[in-house]
């Protein structure tokens, strides 16, 4: 199924390509797979959610989030490839979830990007997956996702 189809389908856009927040690219590729850079939750440069899970913001935020973390990936992975139906496989999802000590629903935050990579490719949009909890996060985000993708 072609890609772009489908986010019409799900009435989903992708936001403007992030820029880096410092001194590193976006992505970088290696062979046939690309890495991104850690992506967070700003649409247009703007952070949508600020905060701790478990403190200020709740599991339906912290998902919320995800998704959106999960477009601007999508989105830097776009820009390198000029076509997402290019993509083969997702990889790995590296992610970091800004929480309090006694918050331990990282994975339930993290199905946010997981279940939106499912939607949108299907088979192959499912993937490996580490989510951990950080203390902080730069810019006091709420999460942060680095991806790895195979692709054609």
């Amino acid at each position: 199924m072609d890609v772009y189809k489908r986010f019409k389908q799900l009435g989903i856009e992708l936001p403007t390509t992030p820029e880096p927040a410092g001194l590193y690219v976006a992505c970088q590729r290696f062979g046939n797979a690309i890495y991104t850079s850690g992506q967070d939750c700003r649409i247009n440069g703007n952070l949508v959610y600020e905060g701790k899970l478990g403190k200020n913001l709740s599991i339906e935020e912290g998902y919320d989030a995800a998704r959106i973390t999960m477009l601007n990936c999508l989105a830097v992975i776009e820009k390198e490839l000029e076509d997402l139906n290019r993509i083969k496989k997702f990889v790995k999802l590296l992610c970091f979830v800004n929480s309090t000590d006694e918050f331990i629903e990282q994975p339930s935050v993290m199905d946010g990007a997981s279940q939106l990579l499912i939607d949108i490719f299907g088979e192959s949009g499912k993937h490996a997956r580490t989510a951990v909890s950080a203390y902080s996060l730069p810019f006091n985000i709420p999460l942060e996702i680095e991806l790895i993708v195979e692709f054609e």
